[in-house]
């Protein structure tokens, strides 16, 4: 087939290119998907030199459509396999640096002898509210004490621990 015959073919596949997409989109599963190998067997058949008279331009066609599915899918597994192979390289490590770990364990204990050195019933109903997670009826029970007397016990606590820890808060 001679550049006629390439005519007659590129005119076969405008006149087809509907039929086309719509059976590499049931193929492949998803329309871009199809978009490319449509896109991809459009220059193919573009590129192609021909010896012999094509007896079904359609069926060559869609033979020409089956073939770039078929390495579309290929290189897509090409890829994944690379990319699997390289996302280990990427892998970003979740614990904290030997700086920050030395930062975190500083402020620790500075929040530990803060909490120390709190009078006695604002360290009680602190570590009551904070650690055990009582709520401040619960405590108030607990103490025999008002609750109004919690909240103001905890109020005085957080502001020294407010103020022994100054700036380390952020």
């Amino acid at each position: 087939m001679n550049d006629d015959g390439k005519t007659t073919l590129l005119d076969m596949f405008m006149s087809n290119y509907t039929d086309l997409l719509r059976y590499m989109t049931r193929r492949l599963g998803k329309a871009s998907d199809a978009n490319d190998v449509v896109h991809d067997t459009f220059f193919r058949i573009r590129s192609l030199t021909f010896e012999a008279e094509i007896k079904n331009p359609k069926a060559y066609l869609f033979r020409v459509a089956n073939s770039q599915m078929i390495d579309y899918l290929r290189r897509g597994r090409s890829r994944e396999r690379y990319i699997i192979a390289d996302s280990s390289y990427d892998a970003v490590d979740s614990r904290p640096s030997p700086e920050r770990s030395a930062d975190y364990k500083g402020r620790l204990d500075l929040l530990q002898r803060a909490i120390a050195n709190l009078p006695a019933r604002q360290k009680e109903v602190f570590l009551m509210h904070k650690f055990d997670g009582l709520r401040h009826a619960e405590i108030a029970a607990r103490l025999n004490i008002s609750r109004s007397a919690v909240e103001k016990l905890l109020i005085k606590a957080m502001a020294n621990l407010r103020d022994a820890l100054g700036d380390v808060i952020d």
